[in-house]
């Protein structure tokens, strides 16, 4: 097992400076209790049995603040003794960043917070008033001239139509004269009456 190695001014330093800082601690984790402890205390539906105690536990505890709050000023006072030993404070060296300098990283923040902030809070209020905003209902004049437009768009497709069938039954017309006028002539026939009565003559 290593021997432990000499006890320097520093490290006495850093001690005090750590008991300190855990007295502290200590005295908010005591300050949170007897927060809560007045907080049941004001309470309505407490007992007197419960009253009690919780205020011999407040006392109990505004004791330990006390005690702990003198323990906190004898180590300032330690912690000051330690620091005047030549050696105790040791200054560190600056922490080397090798990433991009805080410049970079604050201007997409500032950006984001002024630019689409308000954006987004916007479009957010624009939404939510479009949601809110009652529908008008379309004028009886609109539905009339809607109506109108509707019969003569009908009237037209009738029209057209028509028309269409009328160009179908010319077209039909047109394509049976040209075949009745089309290919060799052919013998008519003539009554055998008629052809006695054409030799006589």
């Amino acid at each position: 097992m290593s021997q432990p190695g000499p006890v320097g001014a520093s490290d006495v330093y850093e001690g005090m400076v750590a008991q300190r800082k855990e007295l502290r601690n200590q005295l908010d984790r005591l300050e949170d209790q007897r927060r809560d402890l007045s907080n049941e205390l004001r309470s309505e539906s407490i007992t007197t049995a419960d009253r009690t105690g919780i205020e011999a536990r407040l006392k109990e505890t505004d004791a330990r603040i006390s005690s702990v709050e003198g323990q906190i000023s004898q180590a300032d006072l330690a912690v000051a003794k330690a620091a005047a030993i030549p050696g105790a404070i040791v200054e560190r060296p600056p922490v080397r960043r090798d990433g991009p300098p805080e410049e970079l990283i604050a201007i997409p923040i500032v950006f984001i917070m002024f630019v689409l902030g308000p954006l987004a809070i916007a479009y957010a209020r624009r939404i939510w008033k479009k949601g809110a905003t009652v529908i008008a209902p379309v004028p009886r004049e609109v539905h009339d001239r809607l109506d109108q437009m509707a019969q003569a768009v009908e009237s037209i497709a009738i029209e057209t139509e028509r028309i269409g069938e009328g160009q179908r039954f010319l077209t039909r017309v047109m394509s049976e004269q040209n075949r009745l006028g089309a290919g060799a002539a052919q013998p008519i026939p003539v009554p055998v009456a008629d052809q006695e009565q054409v030799r006589r003559g």
